[in-house]
């Protein structure tokens, strides 16, 4: 049983292999977001253009996005978050991580994708690039307690 590589913990042939090779339809926007994940695993650009909505397929470059897809090493997906794209939804969100390796380096591709439905057929319209959140620097007071949950005051834990 090889597991499939979008991280659902179900096995290829009862996950993404269905809707890559068109057996079935992807039910919601995320199960076709895995799908995309798992056909970069696998360099199947083909059904990357074929999922994206007609309207945004100007400038998709087959032979780039092959060579690129083949020569990355995909290392794991992890959704974030999704808001509608049910099965009885139109339209629908997926906030996605997609982490791979290029060249040694390994790379995070943090991504809120727009998902549509047409004919009953989800497609991938646009995608967001999700800036990081800036890290939040809370001042501590020398006699407050500390933040580490020790009980004891800043000053004589971690503020030493």
């Amino acid at each position: 049983m090889e597991e499939c590589p979008c991280g659902s913990n179900l096995a290829y042939a009862e996950c993404c292999e269905p809707i890559i090779t068109g057996t079935q339809p992807a039910r919601t926007a995320q199960e076709l977001m895995r799908a995309r994940y798992t056909a970069y695993t696998i360099a199947d650009t083909d059904f990357i253009f074929n999922t994206t909505h007609p309207d945004h397929r100007d400038g998709y470059d087959h032979v780039g996005t092959k060579t690129w897809a083949q020569n990355s090493e995909w290392l794991g997906l992890e959704i974030v978050a999704t808001e509608a794209g049910c099965s009885e939804d139109q339209e629908g969100t997926v906030e996605f991580i997609a982490t791979y390796k290029t060249d040694g380096i390994v790379q995070k591709h943090h991504e809120l994708g727009r998902f549509s439905k047409e004919d009953d057929a989800w497609l991938f319209t646009t995608g967001d690039m999700v800036k990081p959140k800036p890290a939040v620097s809370t001042k501590v007071g020398r006699n407050e307690p500390c933040p580490c949950g020790s009980g004891r005051k800043y000053k004589k834990c971690c503020g030493k």
